[in-house]
């Protein structure tokens, strides 16, 4: 379904590799890295908000209904006693009714990715 790459020759810089598609990461330079990139965290978050939008955009394409601009706001946070989540903003440029926009929050709960991420999907790891 889908298949990334991820290469690195330098410090914490990674090269990666998407289909036809190049992207960076690194660690910030507080962390010791370059800052030439978005970190890990980053990067998962960026899916996360491209599945919602995307998705939220084809169930309006469904409906008819006109969301404009759509925009997808995350921050991931640990609480004190290490529990991590993700806080997820929606919103979109044009009004919409109550029952719109709970419509848009039940389809944006069952995202792909946000049901890979919240269901703690298995990872097998292996060297080559």
């Amino acid at each position: 379904m889908a298949k990334v790459s991820v290469y690195s020759d330098t410090h914490y810089q990674q090269h990666i590799h998407a289909r036809h598609h190049r992207l960076q990461a690194d660690e910030g330079a507080d962390l010791g890295g370059e800052d030439s990139g978005p970190n890990p965290y980053e990067l998962l978050l960026s899916g996360l908000g491209a599945c919602t939008s995307i998705t939220l955009r084809m169930y309006a394409d469904r409906k008819g209904w006109d969301l404009g601009e759509i925009s997808v706001h995350l921050h991931f946070r640990r609480d004190e006693g290490g529990n991590e989540f993700i806080d997820r903003t929606l919103s979109c440029s044009r009004e919409l009714t109550d029952e719109q926009r709970q419509r848009l929050l039940e389809i944006a709960a069952k995202t792909p990715v946000t049901k890979t991420v919240g269901r703690g999907t298995p990872i097998e790891s292996k060297w080559q």
